[in-house]
């Protein structure tokens, strides 16, 4: 081959090997390609934002100051049933790395398998709660075996995008807070050998929050460890320092919002007491990762839960809006005042970008529903069972579950044992509810059966709680004090509302619970909120696109809509309500509403 040949041969080996980097965590500054680096991380989470939208994200977050995203994996996605892994779409993890490659960001990447993050049962796939006696976030062998399988196919994936390889990930999570949960150094050292084994060579790390049991429990003694800080970020280091020396500081999650919870208020993180820890951070150079800088949309039925003091609290769809860069993507004073903390510290020479314009907010004027299609008349075909089959053994693992059994007609007591986590006895109107600590009442049956519609509001994703979670009603039927079973005494009917296309709507306007079909027209396209204040509760979808649940117990009142997910012309809004409403329209309206009311 002639000289020349070669010379252009080497060219373009080079333009098409990416450049590699090494990044370290050792002594007191990171290093990337030998030089100190402070990590400026913000947290968001590629699957609670529409993949058109990932770009825009990552730009507003470099031009507040930012050098680093940080994102969860949720297994739940991305293997929804065994074996079967689904990176595309929304969650094409790749995809989000050549992202953030593309607008110059590095990633912190935190696959699990356990996420909490106020997602679906921590992220967890429903799945495994059909292993008999099956332990998460435990050494149990076919936990790991899952485990690994899911690991594996995460490095696959991923660790082609991995600093060493040219690629934006500086660092890879182990596990997640173990230490709020649990102290078994064997089963992280197993989430460790099996990161490395499958081929992350990056530094791998640890958080866990600023207590003695927290970083005991959490931590591993070769594996760098953060500390996250709800408060005094010099007491987190002293507290962190009594099991880590020789590193650098860096917070895990810093925390410029909260999340919210159904019938609770809207969480609001005052500006100020922030910014006064952020700034003690930014003025030591102290590495950080900011959770949430942009929270997102949770989607369709993704929520989770939390126990507190024995208390069920369901989460709402909006996920850290009182943050940085809201659901609609637009920056908020938090997001100036953050920019212009991070400016004042910034090392000579850097220069920020400049904040890109925010995208189109639109209004949409009332849209009145015209058709409507009964729940009771569009049932799919039942499974029969002797007792009430839960979601999980349905292999139905969100949205609802109707269940159907003859009984005898009288008054009396009916008692749903273990329910999870909501149902409505139909006809009766009569409600038991897992907030409330209901699973009993007193009702009149005037027909030789029974239906009880019950809602999985979202598995618990956080503490013990995440080892009993099971959907539906678990624990059997009683009435009038004798249980109800048999052989194929219940119809248990999987309504997990993924695909409503074989609905059968007319322009019989029935009481819910019920669907109901609308059309607008729009001449140009942008991101909204629909007014869901007419509505009681139920779900709303848009072109086919589940956007979550709404519910008059707020706060959350108005339902996002991303614009890439309207088009010009023609759009279709569905909404499933449970009860009977007056006034059956929505309106598109430019910001989210927060109202509080009594659950």
């Amino acid at each position: 081959m002639k000289p020349i040949l070669l010379l252009v041969l080497f060219a373009c080996l080079a333009l098409a090997s990416p450049q590699s980097h090494t990044f370290t965590a050792t002594g007191d500054h990171f290093l990337l390609d030998g030089k100190p680096f402070q990590i400026r991380s913000g947290e968001m989470h590629f699957s609670r934002v529409p993949r058109p939208y990932w770009r825009d994200r990552l730009r507003k977050m470099k031009a507040m100051g930012l050098n680093t995203v940080a994102t969860y994996m949720f297994w739940n996605v991305l293997e929804p049933e065994p074996g079967q892994f689904a990176f595309t779409g929304n969650n094409d993890a790749a995809a989000f790395m050549r992202a953030a490659k593309a607008e110059g960001m590095y990633v912190l990447l935190r696959p699990g398998p356990y996420a909490c993050a106020e997602w679906e049962w921590g992220g967890y796939p429903y799945w495994l709660a059909n292993i008999p006696d099956l332990k998460v976030r435990s050494r149990d062998p076919r936990f790991l075996e899952a485990c690994g399988r899911y690991l594996k196919e995460v490095a696959a994936q991923l660790t082609p995008y991995q600093v060493s390889k040219g690629g934006p990930i500086l660092m890879a999570q182990v596990e997640n807070e173990y230490g709020s949960y649990g102290s078994d150094k064997e089963y992280l050292g197993f989430i460790r050998d099996t990161l490395k084994g499958a081929g992350f060579n990056v530094p791998l790390y640890t958080v866990d929050g600023p207590s003695d049991s927290m970083l005991s429990g959490g931590t591993l003694p070769d594996v760098f460890a953060g500390v996250n800080l709800g408060g005094d970020p010099e007491d987190g280091f002293k507290q962190l320092a009594k099991y880590k020396q020789n590193q650098p500081q860096f917070c895990g999650e810093f925390y410029p919002g909260w999340f919210d919870q159904w019938g609770q208020g809207h969480s609001q993180v005052p500006l100020p007491d922030g910014l006064k820890d952020f700034e003690w951070m930014m003025s030591r150079g102290v590495s950080f990762n900011l959770y949430m800088v942009h929270g997102g949309w949770t989607p369709g039925f993704m929520n989770g839960a939390n126990v507190d003091g024995g208390d069920y609290h369901p989460q709402t769809n909006s996920y850290y809006d009182d943050t940085c860069i809201d659901d609609a993507g637009r920056p908020t004073a938090k997001f100036s005042a953050y920019r212009d903390l991070i400016k004042k510290y910034l090392p000579a020479g850097e220069v920020l970008p400049a904040i890109p314009e925010a995208q189109s907010v639109i209004t949409i004027p009332a849209v009145r529903f015209t058709e409507c299609a009964s729940l009771m008349q569009n049932l799919p075909k039942p499974v029969l069972s002797e007792r009430p089959m839960t979601f999980e053994q349905l292999h139905s693992p969100y949205g609802f579950v109707l269940y159907h059994a003859a009984v005898q007609p009288s008054a009396g007591q009916l008692e749903l044992k273990n329910l999870q986590d909501r149902a409505m006895v139909l006809d009766s109107g009569k409600e038991m509810d897992r907030r409330l600590h209901q699973s009993t009442t007193d009702l009149t049956l005037s027909n030789p059966s029974v239906d009880i519609l019950v809602e999985n509001l979202g598995r618990v994703n956080y503490g013990k709680e995440i080892l009993t979670e099971r959907k539906g009603i678990s624990g059997g039927v009683t009435w009038q004090g004798s249980e109800v079973r048999g052989p194929n005494k219940w119809a248990n009917y999987r309504l997990p509302m993924d695909n409503l296309k074989g609905l059968r709507f007319s322009g019989d306007m029935r009481p819910g619970p019920a669907f109901y079909r609308a059309n607008f027209d729009l001449a140009q396209t942008g991101d909204t909120f629909l007014d869901m204040r007419n509505w009681n509760k139920g779900v709303v979808w848009v072109n086919g696109h589940n956007l979550g649940r709404y519910w008059k117990i707020g706060a959350q009142q108005a339902t996002y809509v991303p614009g890439c997910w309207l088009k010009k012309g023609r759009n279709e809004v569905v909404v499933f309500e449970l009860y009977d409403v007056a006034n059956r329209s929505v309106t598109g309206v430019q910001n989210p509403i927060w109202e509080d009311h009594k659950s």
